[in-house]
């Protein structure tokens, strides 16, 4: 059955925590799941929350710190100790230690890690950390399976109960030579079926997908995607299997990733969140405002251009609103099919001359049923043939402009190195309003011997 948070039950539990019941609070969260009390726990103060963790066995708090939030969870362990910390560290997979570490001010960090109780872990804690939280090594826990080439079966499988105790999935088998150095893989269903003094030399698949450890997170998110991998393995520059990748962390990065491009794509620089302060929020927010703004100014000025115009057919103005407003809709529209064509590298054969002509078919059937639909209402309403002509054909001309606007930026803006995400907001939002004014404008000054 699917938990459902509501205020009643949140009331509820409060209550449990102000009268300190702590066997009725273990009753109650004994049929949820880590991450239903981790949303629980959200909506309490970090002293009730605190009360509730530490009346549950250490697993099930580890997994709760394990799928919080990294700005609730760094917030929320502000009210543990340093040992209290460590014990749940300890039952961390040193991936997600590294993460939570990596939150913490120094001295928590540095005491945790010498409070652990699993050495291997502190090592493995420590061998993770000087690597930055975007490339290969930053996502990759050292807890894996790996096999000796010269092992037998027999062997493999001895040795694999002992190493498997520190791995929460096993996914496969990693078979690598006397130095260390990554040979190949071996699925678990070959270990089961072959002899059991069978070489494992003789087992592996040598045509292994691999990473290095230096490598950005979005290629390593990308390899998983194409490949349908549940886990990846991480070698340094010599080959040495130093680690593996798995789904979840993968998960998380295209997620983060999807939502800066969200933000990036409404104007919004930086990682921001809802609970975030109103200085960082508005230091977010501002500088596409201020585009935006300038955008308008310009806009502004420009119509003034042609005042005299708009006093001889006043009826002119009366259509700026749609000729900005379809070229804004129009260049998002084309921008984001190319952002999401960049994102998946599903046009990766596409020349721009191809991606261009695509463009132009597209944009004459949108700009020819919008021209047709505005030019048929001005002929209903009574309005001059010529202004409807005028008003038509600029429409028709904005959908190309804008459009063309909507394909070019995001792939230039790719090439020098800046995420294309921002040309789909105001960025080019304002640009086909400056470019769509300009046209029109300019039309009915041509057309209509203004």
């Amino acid at each position: 059955m699917t938990f459902e948070l509501t205020q009643l039950y949140v009331d509820h539990i409060q209550e449990l925590i102000e009268k300190e019941d702590s066997a009725a609070i273990r009753s109650e969260m004994e049929n949820l799941f880590a991450a239903d009390i981790t949303s629980l726990l959200s909506e309490l103060e970090t002293e009730s929350a605190k009360f509730l963790v530490n009346q549950l066995n250490i697993e099930t708090g580890a997994a709760i710190l394990a799928d919080m939030d990294r700005g609730e969870r760094r917030d929320f362990l502000k009210a543990f100790t340093s040992e209290e910390i460590s014990k749940f560290v300890n039952l961390f997979d040193s991936d997600d230690a590294v993460d939570l570490l990596n939150e913490q001010p120094i001295r928590v960090r540095e005491e945790v890690i010498a409070l652990l109780e699993d050495r291997e872990q502190a090592r493995f804690i420590l061998d993770l950390l000087h690597y930055d939280e975007d490339v290969a090594g930053g996502l990759m826990q050292k807890e894996l399976v790996k096999a000796n080439e010269n092992w037998t079966v027999n062997q493999c499988i001895e040795e694999l109960r002992t190493q498997a105790e520190d791995v929460e999935k096993v996914y496969a088998v990693y078979v690598v030579d006397d130095f260390g150095k990554l040979l190949g893989i071996l699925s678990l269903k070959r270990i089961v079926l072959a002899h059991k003094n069978t070489k494992i030399e003789s087992l592996y698949d040598k045509d292994v997908i691999f990473v290095e450890t230096y490598r950005p997170a979005e290629e390593v998110a990308e390899l998983m995607r194409r490949y349908d991998l549940d886990a990846l393995p991480v070698v340094n520059v010599q080959g040495k299997l130093l680690g593996r990748i798995t789904i979840d962390d993968i998960v998380d990065v295209i997620t983060d990733q999807a939502s800066s491009d969200t933000l990036a794509m409404a104007g919004i620089t930086g990682d921001v969140e809802e609970d975030d302060s109103i200085w960082q929020q508005t230091k977010a927010r501002l500088p596409w405002l201020l585009v935006g703004m300038m955008g308008g100014i310009l806009a502004a000025k420009f119509i003034s251009f042609f005042e005299g115009d708009l006093k001889i057919i006043p009826a002119m103005a009366a259509f700026i609103p749609i000729i900005g407003s379809t070229g804004g809709n129009v260049g998002i529209q084309t921008s984001s099919i190319i952002l999401q064509g960049l994102a998946d590298k599903t046009g990766i054969d596409t020349t721009l001359g191809q991606r261009l002509i695509r463009m132009f078919a597209v944009a004459f059937i949108n700009g020819i049923i919008i021209s047709a639909i505005v030019f048929g209402f001005n002929m209903l309403i009574g309005n001059d043939v010529q202004l409807a002509l005028v008003v038509s054909i600029a429409l028709m001309s904005v959908v190309f402009l804008a459009s063309f606007m909507g394909t070019l930026t995001p792939i230039l803006l790719e090439k020098i190195g800046i995420n294309p995400a921002v040309a789909s907001g105001p960025f080019i939002t304002t640009a086909n309003d400056l470019i769509g004014y300009g046209v029109y404008f300019g039309l009915a000054h041509l057309l209509l011997k203004l």
